[in-house]
């Protein structure tokens, strides 16, 4: 039975071997940050209902979904980032890792240090006019919303979060950068996601398919075991620590 530490030391020996390591992350690397994932028990579904990230449901009750959003959503961008968060920036910083892809919309892996992150789905941190695409800071949302339950741009129009909402496509231009690493990767990791969910799910897929190999660092089995090259079952908080020792065990020696 591998230890923790002998899970670190694999991993940190396959990121040496590669030139080219891209990673996708999901809801699990923010669980250790008090954020939920979605489809666990007492997950963010067992508390705020999915219809709510839904388009038509915000576009027909936008004053219903900034009342649960302010409390259960937006506030995900409060939260601090956790060791796996700091420890794939240091690997980033370190160039043992380029791209990071993630699905999570709560910013907490740029606000660890990481400069390349491909955001699927938006983020809770900015928001858009609908009608003239001005830009909004959360800090300027919050204050239009004291003012009314609706927040209307100057130009009339309905500001919206700027995450992908059901119903709505994924940014073109972060799924093009996104399969373009995934096409490009000599390793390619998969870490606390399901990976379940597409089109996430598809960049290990074409990772392998363009022969990457493909290392899964997750606490339950995912949809894509059968075909991944190696499989790290581990709770991501402990892993992340002893990989960051032994990212200050090398500098030491």
């Amino acid at each position: 039975m591998k230890t923790p530490t002998d899970e670190a030391v694999s991993f940190f020996e396959l990121l040496k071997s590669s030139s080219k390591t891209v990673v996708l992350t999901g809801a699990g690397v923010s669980v250790a940050s008090g954020i939920p994932d979605f489809r666990s028990p007492g997950g963010l579904y067992s508390k705020v209902s999915p219809e709510v990230f839904e388009l038509d449901f915000f576009l027909g009750n936008p004053a219903a979904y900034y009342r649960i959003a302010r409390e259960r959503i937006h506030t995900m961008a409060d939260r601090d980032p956790n060791p796996t968060h700091f420890m794939l920036s240091r690997l980033q910083r370190e160039g043992m890792i380029g791209e990071i892809i993630t699905q999570n919309i709560d910013g907490l892996q740029q606000r660890a240090g990481a400069k390349d992150v491909i955001e699927l789905h938006g983020s809770v941190s900015s928001f858009s006019c609908m009608k003239c695409h001005r830009r909004y800071s959360r800090d300027e949302l919050e204050k239009l919303l004291e003012e009314s339950e609706i927040p209307l741009c100057s130009c009339s129009g309905l500001i919206k979060p700027d995450i992908v909402f059901f119903g709505e496509m994924l940014p073109a231009e972060a799924i093009r950068r996104a399969e373009r690493a995934a096409v490009d990767s000599e390793l390619f990791v998969a870490m606390g996601s399901s990976l379940v969910v597409y089109p996430a799910a598809q960049f290990p897929v074409m990772a392998k398919s363009s022969g990457a190999t493909l290392a899964i660092v997750n606490r339950d089995s995912t949809g894509l075991d059968y075909m991944a090259d190696h499989i790290f079952n581990v709770t991501l908080e402990k892993f992340s620590g002893e990989v960051l020792a032994l990212l200050d065990a090398r500098h030491q020696q």
